[in-house]
């Protein structure tokens, strides 16, 4: 048998810094983050990414490709640095300010004259099929984002935002590192798609500065009771919080539903429970949830749980705007034994899903809030996944195909 090809890797092309040209005066204050940002700082960036196919005529005997990627990056470029102006949180660093009279100890976002993003091009020798058609993710996908082991806490060394453009053959993969305390996927979508209207409007030849239909509101949320900022009890050595998680290697795949299929779960599932009220999203993950339970075999009396990440703008009282720019986000775990998630038809689960966010408050969020303040618990990989547990992250609301930078729609969507 012949022996198997090294895998392939990529090649640096160009790594840079992007800054916005002016920033607002804001800017120079600190940014304080209340007890959802701080939460996050174990865990690890938020790392998104979309896939887009090159036009046709690039790969073309005769075509000036190196001239086309050039004049495409330097679009990019200036509409991303047009989208940190009104983005500036992040384009700063984390600072820890560490007092002992009286004794505290404050994470902050520090936006005065920040770094900015960074800003790579590579190259790699595979085409659009290459990353799509195996049955599970290449491992080079990894290779695709700049802050794939970081934790959130090494924003104090790392900077927050990191754009990796993989150029393939015939495609391009836009990569977004974006450090997780500074905001959810939410604001990371909504980061994501400003550039997005940026860039279109530089295209048909707006100024640098373009104003946004739906700027990002970068006022911090805390208790009227708690106005920040938030003092932990920690020291400023980051191991009595911060824990460092190596995933074992392990093979990952993309399950695609179709809208039938969805819509085929959704009615089941509401005639099954006599009700209109299950949601499409409810729905698949009661569906995802019974079908990895069943093939995990597990006990019957075995406790399982489902986690879903739920959106907290709208519940709080009065509510924040949808551009809110932070994290705003927490995770509703609902529990069955093996028992009686497989035994109960369609619509048992997906009814139970659909309780526990009917049951999600403002009385619930400032509880959850006030508890945390007076014993801050940080999210750790430990406290967040068991393996019982599964969990729905990000949101279906989420306006990722919407994204477009002069290549038409993206092909994909993945992470690492």
């Amino acid at each position: 048998m012949a022996p198997r090809p090294p895998p392939l890797s990529l090649r640096l092309i160009s790594d840079c810094l992007v800054k916005p040209r002016r920033l607002p005066p804001q800017s120079n204050h600190p940014l304080h983050l209340p007890p959802w940002d701080l939460a996050m700082l174990p865990i690890h960036y938020i790392q998104r990414g979309l896939l887009f196919p090159l036009p046709p005529r690039c790969v073309n005997p005769g075509f000036d490709r190196p001239a086309f990627i050039h004049s495409f990056l330097e679009k990019l470029q200036r509409s991303l640095s047009s989208t940190l102006a009104h983005f500036y949180p992040l384009t700063g660093r984390l600072a820890t300010l560490e007092r002992t009279e009286p004794p505290s100890y404050t994470v902050f976002v520090d936006c005065a004259d920040g770094p900015g993003a960074r800003f790579i091009h590579a190259a790699l020798d595979m085409t659009v099929a290459d990353i799509l058609s195996p049955t599970y993710i290449p491992a080079v996908v990894r290779s695709f984002f700049n802050h794939d082991r970081a934790v959130n806490h090494d924003g104090h060394a790392l900077l927050l935002l990191s754009t990796h453009v993989t150029e393939l053959a015939d495609g391009v993969f836009i990569g977004l590192s974006m450090n997780h305390t500074v905001g959810d996927g939410t604001s990371f979508w909504h980061f994501f798609n400003s550039w997005s209207v940026i860039f279109q409007a530089q295209e048909e030849g707006a100024v640098d500065v373009v104003q946004l239909s739906r700027p990002p509101v970068l006022t911090r949320w805390f208790a009227e009771n708690h106005p920040g900022p938030i003092s932990l009890p920690f020291t400023s050595n980051p191991s009595s919080f911060v824990s460092r998680f190596k995933a074992p290697e392990l093979r990952e795949r993309l399950f695609h539903f179709s809208v039938d299929a969805i819509a085929g779960l959704k009615g089941e599932a509401n005639r099954h429970c006599g009700t209109t009220n299950i949601s499409s999203f409810q729905s698949l993950t009661a569906h995802v949830w019974q079908c990895i339970t069943r093939a995990s075999r597990l006990a019957p009396d075995q406790v399982t749980s489902c986690s879903i990440a739920a959106n907290n703008r709208a519940r709080l009282e009065p509510p924040l705007p949808p551009e809110y720019f932070g994290n705003m986000v927490t995770l509703l775990r609902t529990a069955a034994t093996v028992g009686e998630l497989l035994d109960a038809g369609p619509g048992w689960a997906a009814r139970q899903l659909n309780a526990t966010v009917a049951e999600h408050n403002d009385a619930k969020l400032r509880k959850w809030n006030e508890e945390w303040i007076k014993s801050p618990q940080m999210y750790h990989r430990g406290n967040l996944f068991d393996p019982c547990n599964i969990m729905m992250w990000s949101s279906p609301r989420f306006n990722m195909y919407g994204n477009e930078f002069g290549l038409g729609k993206a092909l994909a969507y993945t992470r690492p």
